[in-house]
């Protein structure tokens, strides 16, 4: 079934009257469909998602709604002004464009794309309407338009002055190096990128469509998309390089872009160095821990598991290879070829945009060093610059081309003569095919870019090399005599998945004279070999690969969607959802309260840290209220309740000593106490603690190493806490020390778990829910079967007492109300929540008020 919103818009695709208004005539109003919320101005409120029937949305197709800042479209206004016709414009496809390519390697047969994002060219506000209905009935592509001023501000001011800079590792130290940070245009960026979610809001069918965001000029645009819609399958892939954490950090709005972010379900990069920064950031700044469970990496994030992809993008092979078969192309390469080999030169080439991170300059000066220490290739070597115009505007775009013609200009009149320039600078814009003559004809190509996402010159330059048949007659060599030279700069994307180019680091100039060098000596054999392994992994990895492999993990990804629950939390750009199991709610203060009342016989068993006293405290012993809330639950004689803790028993009891009738736990639960007047008790096996001789020297030999740790010793246990060390220093050194000391300990009774910034060693078998069994048992032993159990934790140590009490049965009175509950929404064992110690202490006190009125009358 198609959307109602998409249906509106087929009818105005089709020519007949549309059934929505549009508030006014550059954002049109979000359709209503089902599960969708329309009214969403107020982005300060927390919106929670309406359900819909998912067995009432069908597709006869799957389907995907292409996000980017630019459509794959040309547009060109007409010169006569339409004449008869009913537009002002001739549309065609950019064939050149990514998504496009994306699009092709899917297969029209299997997937139906929908593409929103902006023209290269400004429509008047009277033809937009129109230009929209074009689009959508010919192209199946939403234009999303912008006032002039307003995509100034975004896209050349906030992406191209502030984003783009970062990302590609320059920090405005003066106002020269890239853009200070500017209030006004990141509220641009901010206010276009929901003009965006407006957009793709009308043409969404949320239950089953899926939503591939690209790029950095789009960054926040997954907020609004699931604000709006909670249960939307939502992809988003950065074709930019992500920086280490240490320049990340220094973006004003670090946190809201890293959540807007976390909103996806999937998030894709070209390298595992960017995964990395961004996992570190989120690590630093989130404070967020990440794994790797069968190979997929997974960042948990309020009961969602984002999962993370490392992919490159390639190039879309059927196009290229028809270029190749264009007689224009074996023309132009018979032309070169006169030029160049006919003469004796060899040539070298680079093809780059005019950018500043492209290092065309640094490419110029290594061919300038080569020609210093090699002079044998004087009158040999000519190193062809094919500058791409620039995609940005500003001043640093006119240095890079004032140097770079300075430069050119300074070599050929050092080294050159008549008849020979050993750089060639070509600045106007060529024809792919031409470009595509020049790759086949070269004998090395050169990408010393000091910072690029991905560039895939070098793939496409692979691919021409391996030519054609007719090409091979035009060049004079066999089928089976293909070769190439790549030199390509470590701090590209590409770069990892050519092991057989020459990286080099692009600021050496000895290093990249020498590569050149390297690449002209070595022998044919040798390069055959390279060319074959790259052309072998350039061809099967392929732009639709790589879009098949990104939406299969993302279907992977969004495979739960359906079954859990969802809730919005949190204001502006600080929104996110919690997605939970159907039978996780949040417990009732009604609900319990009223089993209490009507129950006889109770246990009651609760967590410290982190459930009665919030774990920031540092102060953590319990206040007055505390101590009178657990004497009123203590004194009424149908209670029994038990406090289990990590923490020691001397230090407990010392705590709770004005709590008569509280039962304690220590240790997880190794040691315990029914009354305060009770003997110490063990709930595992006695055993010495020689073991420690041989744990604490280990762990003090990784403190004395990680800056920020300490090792807490217990009667039972010992614990290494990283909590104040760096966050990946600490996580890195907790897992070998986790190896380590399971390693050592092999032999000893022990067992060694690792949790929140911590590793803990403590006796095999000790855990919380010895306590909640004893306790049960105990009451059972008693003939006093309860009929009310309530156990509250915080964290995974607390999951056995959950699992303890929703398993005992036989322990409990056939009708036994069992509330086990954690605090915040996550995943858990427990089937209730409340969202933090506040709202445990507040239920806990109405349960007291109960007792102490009963203990009353």
């Amino acid at each position: 079934m198609v959307s109602r919103s998409y249906s509106n818009l087929l009818e105005l695709a089709s020519g007949e009257s549309p059934t929505f208004e549009h508030m006014n005539r550059r954002i049109p109003r979000i359709m209503t469909v089902a599960g969708l919320i329309s009214d969403v101005d107020n982005d300060d409120e927390p919106l929670e998602s309406v359900c819909s029937d998912p067995s009432s949305s069908s597709v006869q197709r799957e389907r995907i709604i292409i996000v980017a800042n630019q459509l794959p479209i040309k547009a060109q206004r007409k010169q006569d002004g339409g004449g008869s016709n009913r537009s002002n414009w001739f549309f065609s496809w950019d064939a050149n464009s990514l998504l496009l390519q994306l699009k092709d390697g899917l297969g029209d047969d299997d997937v139906e794309v929908i593409y929103v994002g902006c023209l290269q060219e400004d429509v008047h506000l009277n033809e937009q309407d129109e230009v929209s209905q074009i689009l959508l009935e010919s192209f199946k592509c939403v234009p999303v338009f912008l006032p002039g001023d307003m995509f100034t501000r975004y896209y050349h001011g906030f992406c191209k002055q502030q984003l783009w800079p970062l990302f590609h590792y320059m920090l405005p130290l003066s106002p020269d190096l890239g853009g200070r940070f500017n209030r006004s245009l990141w509220q641009a960026y901010v206010s276009v990128n929901k003009i965006f979610a407006d957009r793709i809001m009308e043409v969404i069918n949320p239950e089953d469509d899926y939503v591939w965001i690209h790029d950095y000029h789009l960054m926040v645009l997954p907020t609004f998309l699931r604000k709006r819609f909670n249960r939307v399958k939502l992809g988003f892939f950065l074709h930019s390089p992500f920086p280490s954490s240490e320049i990340y950090k220094t973006l004003p709005i670090r946190e809201e872009l890293l959540r807007a972010l976390l909103n996806s379900d999937l998030i894709g990069f070209h390298t595992f160095d960017y995964a990395r920064h961004f996992l570190s950031c989120c690590s630093r700044l989130l404070g967020l821990t990440y794994e790797s469970k069968r190979g997929n990496i997974g960042i948990e994030y309020y009961g969602r598991t984002v999962s993370i992809k490392i992919l490159p993008v390639g190039i879309h092979m059927g196009q290229l290879q028809s270029v190749l078969s264009l007689s224009k192309t074996e023309e132009k390469v018979s032309e070169l070829i006169r030029l160049f080999s006919d003469n004796g030169k060899i040539m070298l080439l680079g093809v780059d945009d005019m950018d500043i991170f492209k290092g065309m300059s640094l490419k110029l000066l290594a061919m300038e060093q080569l020609l210093i220490q090699h002079p044998e290739w004087h009158g040999k070597v000519v190193l062809v610059q094919i500058a791409n115009p620039a995609r940005g505007k500003g001043r640093d775009v006119k240095e890079v081309q004032e140097d770079t013609k300075a430069t050119a200009k300074r070599i050929n009149e050092a080294f050159g003569k008549p008849g020979y320039d050993p750089v060639i600078l070509i600045e106007e814009p060529l024809k792919f095919y031409e470009k595509v003559a020049y790759y086949v004809v070269a004998e090395c190509c050169l990408v010393t870019a000091v910072r690029d996402g991905m560039n895939l010159i070098p793939y496409e330059y692979i691919i021409s090399r391996q030519g054609t048949e007719k090409l091979d007659k035009v060049l004079g060599i066999g089928s089976s005599l293909k070769k190439s030279m790549l030199v390509v700069s470590e701090f590209i994307g590409c770069s990892p998945s050519l092991s057989g180019a020459i990286r080099v680091n692009p600021w050496n100039i000895d290093a990249v004279a020498d590569a050149m060098d390297l690449a002209l000596e070595m022998a044919d054999s040798e390069k055959q070999l390279r060319h074959e392994k790259h052309y072998r992994y350039v061809s099967t990895h392929d732009v639709g690969y790589w879009a098949r492999s990104f939406l299969q993990d993302l279907e992977r990804t969004c495979s739960d969607h359906v079954r859990r629950r969802w809730w919005g939390i949190g204001f502006g750009l600080s929104f996110r959802v919690v997605a939970l199991d159907p039978n996780f709610k949040k417990l009732s203060m009604e609900h319990i309260v009223s089993a209490y009342k009507r129950t006889k016989t109770r246990a009651i068993l609760l967590d410290y840290d982190g459930t009665l006293m919030p774990q920031a405290s540092i102060d953590k012993s319990p206040n007055s209220n505390s101590i009178k809330m657990l004497n009123s639950l203590c004194k009424d004689e149908n209670n029994m309740v038990f406090l289990v803790s990590a923490k020691s028993r001397k230090k407990l009891a010392e705590w709770f000593s004005p709590c008569e009738n509280l039962g304690i736990a220590a240790e997880h639960g190794y040691f315990l106490r029914l009354k305060r007047d009770a003997e110490w008790e063990t709930c595992g096996p006695v055993t010495d603690s020689s073991w420690k001789q041989i744990a604490e020297p280990v762990m003090k030999l990784y403190t004395e190493t990680t800056d920020g740790s300490t090792i807490e010793d217990k009667e039972t246990a010992l614990v290494w806490c990283y909590e104040d060390a760096d966050p990946d220093f600490g996580s890195c050194q907790a897992k070998e020390l986790h190896n380590h000391l399971e390693s050592v300990l092999a032999n000893e009774p022990v067992t060694v778990k690792s949790s929140l910034n911590n590793i803990e060693v403590k006796p095999q078998g000790v855990n919380k829910g010895l306590v909640a069994k004893r306790l049960l048992s105990t009451m059972q032993e008693k003939g006093m079967s309860p009929d009310f159990v309530l156990c509250i934790g915080d964290d995974r140590s607390d999951e056995d007492m959950f699992e303890v009490i929703t398993s005992s049965g036989p322990s409990m009175a056939p009708r036994a109300e069992v509330f086990a509950c954690t605090v915040g929404r996550k995943p858990s064992k427990a089937k209730y929540y409340l969202d933090d110690t506040t709202d445990i202490v507040r239920m806990l006190q109405g349960l007291a008020s109960v007792s102490d009125r009963t203990v009353l009358f």
